[in-house]
């Protein structure tokens, strides 16, 4: 390797805003040994990847070997750009709008290898999307930049945080071959919560629990990872879905109509045809997979039914009793509705309370601004007991780790027990014990009357028993 590793954590306490802290976190990485850290959500895994990136401040002992050029992709870097985007239309005067930095400048502005970076836009798919604004990338598309930005800045480490996340099957496969031809010459310390995901190239896994290194396992010592392999795959037995609030009225559907029916919907861009004459129709009790390739227009379909999309009043959408167009309100059509996105993720409000967190969601509010009944503060205390947060109902949703908002935002979709649920790759971002949670919960959920799930996934080994019906778009 190219680097002058070994890289040695020496007793080192580093903090993070006084939001988390890593504890005497003593570690050595050797030449050609590759890195995988895991642990449970909040942890403090990504925390210990940031590190190396020179996040956090150091509050006692050292830090030493880190190469100077490290390339790093993680769910925090992706938000920090998406949010400095936005930040450029607060700077806008005289009503002129700003499109956005295009891809093609994030790309090869600065870029040390634009060869590369060209080859692998390629690869990706990207390379028609260059001229267009970052902001109005898919999380996949915007996922897939950050990963080129990060390879090809001819990196002596690569910190990758989740990288497999968010991406659809052919480029998964495209960057684990890429990162294959990387494993002589460029260190690599991955953070991955699936085991089922570690590259066959690691060497070595990291465990952190507390914010403190627990275990370091060679890849070689079969007992210890597969001890390692089982504490990772708890599953919580005989969960119960806590119980509608009988008092929250969401009117009552004709049993006779469908809940959703799409009619040669076509979704265009600048001319370009995203979705072309699609016909779909949601039946009540009836649940769904949503696959397709990144860019294929799912989230797209997704913000059609859930109102959100201009072009909604361009087709011929039914939805929940409502031709649309014919004077509802978008209020009318969410009432109906529990949704868990990433987008939505980032947009929450950082500043709620976790309870409260939950019971925004029989309002359908960006953060709790209504009075809530002790019936309604009861359920979202169960959903707190079964999340393993009963002692964390005051804490500050924007505090938690990535995985634990996920968990909680899933919670808040499902408390309302709405005739549709949309999860939107539900799983992202989440340790094993908590996705078999959630899938769990997800099929429980599939079993019960009254609630139709459309679940978007792009890991096939993800199904959930109780969905028979699948569309896939292209």
């Amino acid at each position: 390797m190219t680097t002058n590793l070994p890289i040695r954590f020496d007793d080192l306490t580093v903090n993070f805003d006084d939001r988390f802290q890593l504890d005497h976190i003593n570690w050595q990485i050797e030449p050609q040994q590759h890195w995988v850290i895991t642990g449970a959500n909040g942890a403090g895994k990504s925390a210990l990847a940031a590190v190396l990136a020179g996040a956090g401040d150091t509050v006692s002992g050292k830090l030493e070997g880190v190469p100077a050029r490290v390339g790093l992709v993680s769910f925090e870097a992706q938000a920090e750009l998406i949010e400095a985007e936005r930040k450029k239309d607060d700077a806008d005067i005289m009503d002129v709008i700003s499109e956005g930095t295009p891809v093609h400048e994030i790309l090869f502005k600065d870029c040390a290898d634009p060869d590369l970076a060209k080859e692998l836009a390629e690869k990706f798919n990207l390379t028609q999307l260059l001229d267009r604004s970052f902001r109005k990338l898919s999380t996949g598309e915007s996922r897939k930049v950050m990963l080129i930005c990060a390879l090809a800045s001819k990196p002596d480490l690569l910190v990758l945080d989740e990288p497999f996340d968010g991406l659809d099957a052919d480029s998964l496969a495209m960057l684990q071959a890429h990162l294959q031809t990387l494993i002589k010459t460029v260190p690599m310390v991955m953070v991955l919560n699936r085991f089922d995901e570690f590259p066959e190239f690691i060497t070595h896994i990291a465990y952190v629990d507390h914010g403190q290194l627990q275990l370091q396992v060679s890849r070689d010592d079969t007992t210890a990872f597969e001890e390692l392999y089982k504490l990772l795959h708890i599953k919580t037995t005989d969960l119960t879905v806590p119980a509608a609030d009988p008092d929250t009225a969401i009117p009552a559907l004709n049993p006779d109509d469908p809940l959703v029916r799409l009619r040669n919907l076509t979704i265009q861009y600048d001319n370009k045809k995203i979705i072309d004459n699609l016909n779909w129709t949601i039946e009540p009790n009836q649940h769904w997979q949503l696959s397709g390739p990144n860019g294929s227009g799912k989230t797209g379909l997704l913000s059609i039914i859930t109102g959100d999309h201009p072009q909604c009043y361009v087709n011929d959408i039914f939805v929940f009793g409502f031709k649309r167009g014919s004077g509802e309100s978008i209020w009318q059509i969410k009432q109906f509705i529990g949704y868990v996105s990433t987008a939505l993720q980032w947009e929450y409000k950082g500043t709620t309370g976790l309870r409260n967190v939950i019971l925004s969601g029989f309002h359908d509010s960006n953060g709790l601004y209504t009075r809530c009944t002790d019936r309604q503060k009861a359920i979202a205390n169960e959903w707190l007991e079964l999340l393993g947060m009963s002692d964390r109902g005051d804490e500050i949703f924007g505090k938690l780790s990535y995985g634990d908002q996920r968990l909680l935002l899933i919670a808040r979709a499902m408390v309302k027990h709405p005739p549709l649920l949309i999860l939107d790759e539900p799983c992202l971002g989440l340790d094993d014990m908590n996705r078999q949670m959630v899938l769990a919960l997800i099929e429980k959920i599939c079993a019960s009357t009254g609630i139709s799930v459309i679940y978007v996934n792009h890991h096939p080994e993800d199904k959930i028993k109780g969905i028979g019906n699948y569309i896939s778009l292209v």
